[in-house]
């Protein structure tokens, strides 16, 4: 039952994923999250994502922002690193991450997504079928309805590292 909510992966950062090895796979487009994936909540973009973006656009991997912020926090981020994005996007609902893979020309075998959080970027894109790569929130601060959801997460993801380590 909790297996819905398990990422494929889960690492420290963004740092940590090696993407060359996705686009050998046939990755072709990354879904990501904006706020505490790829820099603190509420963070304008800095160079060190805008230079991932960079790096992903020269490798031929597309990309779409995918937020449940609104437009006014998602846009210029998506601007200064050069992405497609989707504002209001009501994560978990699986209504824009397949737009987001509509506007990349991606499908779910092609597609990577990459959050911080279980109960809305992980399960979402679980719903569809997606790769998963769940990375560590890099902010603690956070508005008091993503805490609360932050205790049953460890929970899951203590279930996950029990499962990987009965199946090595």
């Amino acid at each position: 039952m909790l297996e819905k909510f398990y990422p494929d992966k889960y690492l420290e950062s963004v740092d940590e994923i090696d993407f060359e090895i996705y686009y050998r796979q046939g990755i072709r487009g990354i879904i990501s999250d904006i706020d505490n994936t790829l820099v603190p909540h509420g963070a304008p973009a800095d160079e060190h994502a805008t230079k991932l973006f960079q790096k992903l656009h020269a490798m031929g991997i597309d990309t779409c922002l995918i937020s449940n912020n609104q437009e006014p926090r998602v846009a210029p981020f998506a601007n200064a690193v050069q992405s497609k994005y989707i504002y209001n996007a009501h994560k978990p609902s699986m209504k824009n991450y397949k737009k987001a893979m509509e506007l990349m020309g991606t499908d779910e075998n092609s597609t990577l997504f990459i959050g911080d959080q279980i109960f809305t970027d992980i399960w979402g894109a679980n719903r569809i079928g997606i790769q998963t790569i769940m990375v560590k929130q890099i902010d603690k601060k956070e508005e008091i309805q993503i805490v609360l959801k932050r205790i049953p997460e460890k929970f899951i993801l203590w279930r996950w590292r029990k499962k990987l380590k009965r199946n090595t």
